[in-house]
């Protein structure tokens, strides 16, 4: 339980210093053809929209980040109990890193992606006005579109999430590795924020297809973008294939640092843990004098 406590802070905090940028992210993959910079379009939105348009749709990702990041490290850890034990292993390797986070990813998914659906809606300019707050947001999806509407993107998010924790926690097991044993708490934003950098370059082009196909509303008629694999392809042809990276710099200053943080407070959560236990064995809280 420890692990997706720790988790579960860990990424509020950083949804919270770091959700501006996940919205020029999300534009900029929603929009076909030429997108603005990542700074034009912060000063852009600013100037037209307002700074509070920097924060719509934060409730999502905010009841999403506890669960999510929660699911996260606490999979994570029971999927490596779960392997070690399989393979006959004492300790984690740059192998079960890599499959635990794979495997950490894939379970993720599952738990996001209403959360993610409803988070582009409110996001995407050319919806937005579509729906009054996250609510009525959710209430329209499923009336016009049908409760299964909400897991729409659900394998393009799985991949999104088995690639990026794949990368993100097998760089860590390498990076944490290769650093010298102290300071501990800058070891880990390293190693984080490494690690964050690396998954974003490996899960940008899935996360493209994720948002198109989550921002396409299930109607009768077949959707252009459908299935990941597929989306990559009507991409990359039609718009060349570093369309496929459309919202990196934005999203790559966001999960860089912010994978960085994640790691650097779920660390320091579970050393606490770990502390407060070893002092308080029955768990309660001493009385005062």
């Amino acid at each position: 339980m420890d692990s997706f406590a720790a988790g579960a802070i860990a990424g509020i905090t950083e949804v919270i210093t770091m959700y501006p940028l996940d919205v020029i992210k999300t534009r900029s993959q929603l929009m076909v053809g030429k997108s603005m910079g990542t700074f034009a379009s912060l000063r852009n939105i600013v100037k037209q929209e307002g700074v509070g348009r920097l924060y719509r749709g934060i409730l999502p990702p905010i009841l999403m980040e506890a669960p999510k990041r929660a699911t996260k490290f606490g999979a994570n850890d029971l999927w490596g109990q779960f392997y070690r034990k399989l393979f006959q292993m004492e300790k984690n390797n740059q192998s079960l890193s890599i499959l635990n986070g794979a495997s950490a990813g894939a379970t993720e998914a599952i738990i996001v992606v209403p959360f993610e659906l409803v988070k582009v809606r409110l996001q995407d300019k050319k919806s937005a006005h579509l729906y009054l707050g996250t609510v009525d947001c959710l209430k329209k999806i499923i009336k016009q579109e049908g409760i299964l509407a909400l897991y729409n993107g659900l394998e393009a998010t799985m991949m999104r999430h088995i690639v990026w924790n794949a990368g993100y926690f097998g760089v860590i097991f390498q990076v944490k590795a290769r650093l010298p044993a102290q300071p501990e708490m800058l070891n880990s934003f390293i190693a984080g924020a490494v690690g964050g950098c690396v998954g974003t370059v490996l899960n940008t082009p899935f996360d493209v297809v994720k948002s198109r196909i989550q921002n396409s509303p299930r109607t009768l008629l077949p959707a252009k973008y459908n299935w990941s694999i597929p989306s990559l392809f009507i991409v990359a042809r039609e718009e060349g294939f570093w369309a496929l990276y459309k919202g990196f710099v934005p999203k790559v200053l966001r999960l860089g640092p912010g994978g960085g943080i994640l790691l650097v407070v779920y660390n320091s959560l579970m050393e606490f843990f770990r502390k407060y236990k070893l002092t308080n064995p029955t768990g309660q809280i001493p009385a005062s004098t």
